[in-house]
């Protein structure tokens, strides 16, 4: 039950500030239809109690069989055996992600089917799979971080050349949104197994951040090749139409409950099965245990279709009708105070970046505080945000501009941090762009472009995902290097102090 608890503090800290914000401006400067209003409100108490339900599920489900996987594949000497499971396990827990989900049906809904949700959730689950397997391959052989992302991202860089700009915000939304609830957890234990196995405590300890990083790499290139084979290479879209303003709110929830009870079904299936198949051939649980994850995995499934139904219910619908209120109005300075306040709040009220935080303090000894972390993250989210308002204002900035220059300096910075942190900096990239950033702040964002007469709802609405999945890192990063210099300084005051106490004696 106090794991419980804590889950919903959690979520109502996350769920919370959006809410205030939307109450904030329909009092205020925005005023929405009361059928809106009111479906916002069922749609946030439904999102505060299917996430709760969600998460505490995943800690009880989705988590211990990542570690029994990981612990089970490291296990064995085959390397064939661990490609084959890593690539089918990848491609299954990516599968399962609903942000991807969320992003894949706007996408398909934007572009009026032109770019299917269905093609592009398998797209992104096959090059998570490929690259989760070559990012766990990589803790076992020792490669350093550094080269791995280096490589990534010049291959990313080489095929965008041959791309479109509406693909190329498609591609790194899905990067940030792919690393979500279940599949993070589900990395980080993997990492986690096959770090244990190696010796070097201090190289096990590295090792343990980083394979989310280079698993969203495959979401960009998944993307980025499919858009290679589509005819016209071009998406053309519009922001659908509401229907929260004609319909009962009873309607509203009952046209959607049933293909959201089907869709999650289908979504968790193939971890389901996985677990099935281990726990014939590996894992072999008692009884008990088997109850106890068959449990979580039934309270994942029902805080799905929970969170789902009120994401889909109301909560996206309010956010791209803000988007547009405030971008119709003369002043361009209200949605762009609004686009920095979703950041700012956001960043601060995702759970997994409260964990992150705690985890650079304790590693690094309290030389890098949390407070200090908390307020680089904070900073960098509600930048990404106002940037992505800022690009959809001046139609001459395009998204490249943010990210070939930010994900550039993200690999250069590599090269002189400390691995630990090059790990931790591309991993908060996933944990940044967490579920309201996903759900709420992307509808947000593509309000506005469906407002202003330059955008392009496609290659402007997207792209929001990808500059908050590209700050966090070199905030991070940057952290990184003021560690390492705090570690210089005060290794050689030690020098100092040693030699003058010698030279006193």
């Amino acid at each position: 039950m106090s794991e419980l608890t804590g889950k919903l503090k959690e979520v109502l800290a996350s769920v919370l500030p959006i809410t205030t914000i939307v109450l904030i401006l329909h009092f205020t400067i925005c005023p929405l239809e009361p059928n809106m209003l009111y479906a916002f409100l069922i749609g946030s108490a439904l999102v505060i109690v299917g996430l709760t339900v969600f998460l505490f599920g995943i800690s009880q489900g989705i988590e211990p069989i990542g570690h029994g996987v990981g612990n089970a594949v490291t296990k064995s000497n085959n390397l064939a055996v661990i490609i084959f499971v890593m690539l089918i396990l990848g491609f299954f827990i990516s599968y399962a992600e609903p942000d991807l989900h969320i992003l894949a049906k706007q996408v398909d809904s934007v572009t009026s089917g032109q770019f299917d949700n269905i093609l592009m959730v398998v797209v992104v689950s096959v090059g998570i799979g490929v690259m989760m397997t070559l990012g766990l391959l990589r803790i076992l052989s020792n490669i350093r971080l550094k080269y791995v992302f280096a490589g990534a991202y010049g291959l990313i860089f080489i095929i965008a050349l041959f791309s479109t700009s509406d693909f190329l915000a498609i591609a790194f939304d899905a990067s940030g949104a792919t690393t979500g609830a279940i599949t993070v957890p589900f990395m980080l234990a993997m990492a986690a197994g096959f770090s244990a196995m190696k010796k070097d405590s201090k190289m096990s300890e590295a090792n343990s951040f980083g394979l989310v990083g280079i698993s969203s790499t495959g979401a960009i290139l998944g993307v980025l090749i499919t858009s290679l084979f589509i005819k016209g290479g071009k998406l053309n879209g519009i922001l659908p139409a509401t229907d929260l303003t004609n319909a009962t709110l009873w309607e509203i929830y009952r046209s959607k409950f049933l293909t959201i009870v089907w869709d999650s079904f289908i979504t968790l299936l193939p971890i389901i099965v996985t677990y099935i198949i281990f726990q014939i051939f590996f894992f072999k649980h008692k009884k008990s245990k088997v109850i106890d994850i068959v449990r979580g995995l039934v309270l994942t499934y029902i805080g799905l279709v929970i969170f789902l139904l009120g994401v889909n219910g109301g909560f996206m619908e309010v956010g791209a009708q803000l988007g547009m209120q405030l971008a119709s109005m003369e002043s361009r300075v209200p949605v762009l105070i609004v686009a920095l306040l979703l950041g700012l709040t956001t960043v601060l009220s995702e759970p997994a970046v409260h964990v992150l935080t705690s985890d650079v303090e304790e590693i690094t000894g309290g030389s890098v505080r949390r407070i200090l972390v908390l307020i680089f993250l904070s900073v960098a989210v509600g930048l990404s945000i106002f940037m992505s308002a800022l690009r959809i204002l001046i139609p001459d900035i395009q998204l490249w501009m943010y990210l070939l220059p930010g994900f550039g300096l993200s690999v250069l910075l590599a090269f002189f941090v400390p691995d630990l942190f090059v790990g931790m900096a591309f991993d908060a990239g996933g944990v940044a762009s967490g579920p309201m950033t996903a759900t709420f702040s992307l509808a947000f964002v593509q309000g506005i472009a469906a407002q202003i007469p330059t955008a392009d709802v496609v290659a402007d609405g997207f792209g929001m995902i990808a500059i908050v999945a590209m700050m966090p890192i070199i905030a991070i990063e940057l952290l990184g290097a003021l560690y390492q210099a705090k570690s210089k300084k005060a290794s050689k005051l030690s020098v100092s102090k040693k030699r003058s106490i010698g030279g006193n004696k």
